[in-house]
């Protein structure tokens, strides 16, 4: 090459550099403006100088070389333009001649060869060709991506960097510098000396910056949500930036602005989701942002987004069952927990994508500082910066791609010994390959899921085994498993599935019990009629009698559910033990005994010795479970709660009954009844709180034996109003003539009455009834619907009514015989009597009771005695009984007959507030409740917020509790409240 003269050229008067329309717009570009303003100033002094401005991709290189442009040309001098481009970096020279002009014959030099870039002058010709430009004027070289440029074009603008120097020439070029997982080629300046170029690094925009720019498209008043999630999603990067709020003013005309609601048209949220970006220039800006990084980075950018998608790890987003999580936290149902010690999430990502681990490293380091990505919480796991980024990057991905990559992921994990569920969610997303490796792997995670209580997690494991090869034995045995997890959360109740299953079935046995598990399931979905239908398809199997007994009580559970049926099957089962008694089993003869129980044909004594002598009876195993539940119901009947609840027990925890077997639920009831029958309303209220939910996810609840006595326990303690929008938010089954109705129906009679409306609780009460009739059921030891009917007429002031229901309690009571439906009918019906006889049978109701820890109806025994008493101006009588129950009431915890007790003593002219009790015992439910929390360490001020009362009232609680306590100090409650000789005085 060539030099140019040294005499120095004409210059044209220098304008002012204030910035022009190209470097108006841009943002935090002050320092790289005041570069181009020095360098040109200098160029126009005839000392030029190369230029380089290196950035990633979408941060704003082709503005600022735009704003160079404009400054030049401002300045006077002549500017020549180029852009490289990946489609013409396999032509030598292509850039610089695009930048030039192809070399004209130059005087001097006599060269009658083509010209052709592939001759050896032609880079001489193309730099002489600069010369006569500069010679000219003043020059400003623009230069847009350099690293496409072909590798002469580079040698070319490097050598010529270095020649700049006395010449008018301002060389500026923009360069792209991103790491990339794959290694870069060197930078145009790498073998530059310093003074010859002027490398300026650009930066992303800052948070304020990127603000700024949203505010700007979308309007001052946009709302704060708005602006934190374009910023997220836009990671600094003005490309990503403006693309998206391009789209955002396409689709929502009110762009997030606040109190855009106040207009009439709802304040949208800002989309998480690219396909509600329609104009769709968000994700072709990403697209772009993708492919300038090579196909390594894009895979591992696409294998961070899937793995994070996969395992839901967005900001308040709690991952789906079965969801893989993300690596480098333990397998369990959370998918943010601490990092495993010795897991490396850059490790598994690169051997994931089969890259160098120090170069993804380096990678996610890069994209932290420029904002795309970011840390997860807790474990610091690198996630994108917004969801929709993070869609963006998977957009244009196929699924079979991700369906490859979860399956590699699924390996992996399994050879790093992962959790199993951490595997299996993987797999989850795999397309099914046919192996039994899968299905294994599959069935484990289910495994350990149904284990750990996530029965979601273990139900999608289930469902994808299904799809991979296994035995007809093991197929039958997963579909079985699949049903019992989809029983009580599908409204279809796993029923497909169990069908399914008993098509596989073949032995004898498991046929019987596949019937059962879908006969079960069917009878619970309100179809007792199919379900019997499927017991009936086994056959007479009169070579397998235990099968043929065991189809026989299954049937009895079965018909519990229509009341036509259950006489039937009953009056079948009593047929068969007249004609052959010693076919009759044990658990068969248990039904017997339940069916006369509650017909009223038996006495308790009678009941138990029977249920006792049938416990101590051989039976077949696959029978107990029957007999175990029949003799718990009995039992919680006949007053024998300790019984009972042994039974239960023993049948829940030592047989392992499935939620599919016919006796696990009604074993399940009998517990509750049982604990409702001592008064034990806060372990009811706890014990029902998860079983009210309807399958399928339903808004409504289901009418049940749990909900009946949940609506019982919320009256009881004084939470009527919670009762109330707990019935509001039932099924409206009445149609339905399961016994579970029947309960439903008392327990919003009783809370009906408890709140005033008697004639409703009539109409409940009286419904339960001709229902219980239909079924057989006379006795009041399932629910005592006449007795109250009989108070709900009293109320109402028809007493000849509640005198005839009254008197036919008394009659079923007196055939059972214990002391809980004998006293409550003796209460019932002494309050219907009235007067003297009235009195002797209250009087006879409350020496029936005590004594048995039937506190439930002591309680109202004593008060309706003590109320007759005052009313029979014995008041000085009815106060000792009186505050016997208000002493018992405030014992069970019981608000509702507290306030009843304590009503009835100031009719009988007590001062219940000067006659109060001393000890533990005669704490109200508010005092011990707020002691207890005292107790624990809490202050006035957080019992007063927890418990939604005004601080006052908890310090008066206090006050009074000390008293009653007999102490002084807030130190001494933990004390008195456990200690066990605290008796009232």
């Amino acid at each position: 090459m060539t030099g140019l003269s040294s005499q120095p050229l004409p210059r044209p008067p220098v304008p002012s550099s204030a910035p022009g329309p190209a470097s108006a717009g841009l943002l935090e570009r002050e320092s790289a403006l005041d570069l181009l303003t020095a360098e040109a100033h200098r160029a126009m002094e005839g000392s030029g100088r190369l230029v380089l401005f290196r950035a990633p991709t979408g941060t704003g290189r082709s503005a600022l070389l735009e704003a160079a442009a404009e400054l030049g040309a401002r300045l006077g001098m002549r500017v020549l333009r180029a852009h490289a481009s990946a489609e013409s970096s396999g032509i030598p020279l292509a850039l610089v001649t695009q930048l030039l002009g192809p070399p004209h014959d130059l005087g001097g030099l006599q060269d009658d060869t083509p010209e052709t870039p592939h001759h050896l002058r032609y880079p001489s010709r193309l730099w002489q060709s600069l010369c006569g430009h500069a010679a000219g004027s003043p020059l400003l070289l623009a230069v847009d991506d350099a690293h496409l440029a072909d590798q002469p074009s580079r040698r070319w603008l490097a050598e010529a960097a270095r020649r700049l120097t006395g010449m008018p020439v301002l060389m500026v070029v923009t360069e792209r510098g991103q790491y990339d997982v794959a290694p870069p080629q060197p930078g145009l300046a790498y073998s530059l000396p310093p003074g010859v170029v002027r490398m300026h690094a650009v930066a992303p925009l800052s948070r304020h910056a990127a603000e700024e720019l949203v505010r700007r498209a979308l309007g001052p008043d946009t709302g704060e949500a708005w602006v934190d999630g374009c910023v997220r999603a836009g990671a600094g990067n003005p490309l990503l930036l403006r693309a998206l709020l391009d789209d955002l003013r396409a689709v929502f005309p009110h762009r997030g602005r606040a109190g855009a609601a106040d207009s009439g048209c709802p304040e949208p949220m800002l989309p998480e989701n690219c396909a509600e970006l329609y104009p769709g220039a968000f994700v072709t800006a990403v697209s772009w942002w993708l492919s300038s990084t090579g196909p390594e980075s894009t895979l591992v950018a696409r294998a961070l987004a899937e793995l994070e998608d996969s395992a839901g790890c967005d900001e308040g987003e709690h991952r789906p069952p079965g969801s893989p999580g993300m690596p480098g936290t333990r397998p369990g149902p959370a998918a943010h927990e601490d990092p495993e010690p010795g897991d490396d999430f850059g490790d598994f990502l690169a051997e994931l994508t089969r890259a160098d681990p120090d170069r993804v490293d380096g990678w996610i380091t890069a994209m932290l500082r420029l904002g795309l990505l970011c840390r997860a919480p807790g474990t610091g796991v690198p996630r994108f910066a917004h969801p929709l980024l993070r869609g963006a990057v998977l957009d244009s991905w196929p699924r079979s791609h991700r369906q490859a990559l979860h399956l590699r992921a699924a390996e992996l994990r399994q050879c790093r010994g992962h959790g199993v569920e951490a595997v299996a969610g993987h797999l989850l997303r795999t397309t099914p390959g046919g192996t039994k490796r899968v299905a294994k792997a599959l069935l484990d995670a289910a495994a350990d899921a149904s284990r750990a209580g996530r029965t979601g997690a273990a139900a999608h494991y289930l469902r994808r085994a299904l799809d991979e090869p296994m035995s007809r034995e093991r197929r039958a045995a997963v579909l079985t498993e699949l049903g019992e997890l989809e029983f009580g959360t599908l409204r279809t109740g796993g029923i497909p599935r169990l069908a399914e299953a008993l098509r596989l079935q073949e032995e004898p046995r498991d046929r019987v019990l596949a019937a059962v598990h879908l006969g079960n399931a069917l009878a619970a979905r309100g179809k007792p009629h199919a379900a019997l239908d499927v017991m009936r398809e086994l056959g007479a199997l009169d070579g397998e009698p235990v099968l043929a007994r065991t189809i026989q009580t299954a049937s009895a559970f079965f018909s519990d559910q229509d009341p036509e049926i259950r006489r039937a099957v009953h009056t079948r089962l009593r047929e068969r033990a007249e004609r052959s008694p010693e076919w009759i089993s044990p658990a068969l003869r248990a039904l017997l005994i339940r069916y006369e129980s509650t017909a009223g044909l038996l006495s308790a004594e009678s009941a138990m010795r029977q249920i006792r002598h049938l416990l101590t009876s051989p039976e077949d195993p696959l029978l107990v479970p029957y007999l175990l539940g029949t003799a718990a119901a009995v039992a919680q009947w006949a007053d024998a709660p300790d019984d009972a609840e042994r039974i239960i027990r023993t049948g829940l925890t030592e047989h392992w009954l499935s939620p599919l077997h016919p006796v696990h639920r009604p074993l399940l009831n009998t517990r509750v009844d049982t604990a409702a029958a001592r008064g034990r309303y806060r372990w009811v209220l706890e014990e029902t709180a998860h079983r009210l939910r309807s399958p399928g996810d339903s808004p409504r609840t289901g009418a049940s034996n749990f909900l009946a006595h949940r609506v019982i326990a919320l009256v009881e303690c004084g939470r009527s109003s919670e009762a109330e929008r707990l019935i509001a938010g039932t099924h409206d089954s009445t149609a339905q003539d399961g016994w579970e109705q029947n309960r439903f129906l008392y327990a919003r009679g009783v809370l009906r009455a408890s709140v005033g409306d008697h004639a409703g609780a009539l109409a409940d009460f009286r419904e339960c009834g001709r229902r219980q009739t239909a079924r057989d059921v006379e006795s009041p030891v399932v629910t005592p619907w006449r007795s109250a009917a009989a108070e709900s007429h009293l109320r109402l002031g028809e007493t000849r009514e509640a005198l005839a229901l009254a008197e036919e309690e008394s009659r079923y009571a007196s055939v059972w015989d214990t002391p809980r439906v004998r006293g409550r009918a003796l209460r019932v019906l002494g309050a219907a009597t009235g007067g003297r006889r009235g009195l002797e049978l209250t009087a006879e109701a409350v020496g029936v009771l005590r004594g048995t820890s039937l506190d439930v109806e002591l309680i109202p025994a004593l008060i309706t005695h003590g109320l007759q008493l005052t009313a029979a101006g014995r008041a000085r009588s009815a106060r000792p009984l009186l505050r016997e129950a208000a002493t018992a009431a405030e014992r069970l915890g019981s608000v509702r007959l507290s306030g009843r007790a304590e009503r009835a003593l100031r009719a009988s002219g007590a001062r219940p507030g000067n006659a109060s009790l001393t000890g533990r015992d005669s704490l109200t439910v508010s005092e011990r409740r707020i002691a207890a929390l005292a107790a624990d360490g809490r202050t006035n001020a957080e019992i007063s917020a927890l418990l939604h009362l005004a601080r006052r009232t908890v310090e008066t609680h206090l006050t009074s509790t000390y008293r009653k306590l007999g102490i002084r100090r807030r130190g001494d409650l933990p004390a008195a409240l456990n200690s066990g000789a605290d008796e009232p005085s």
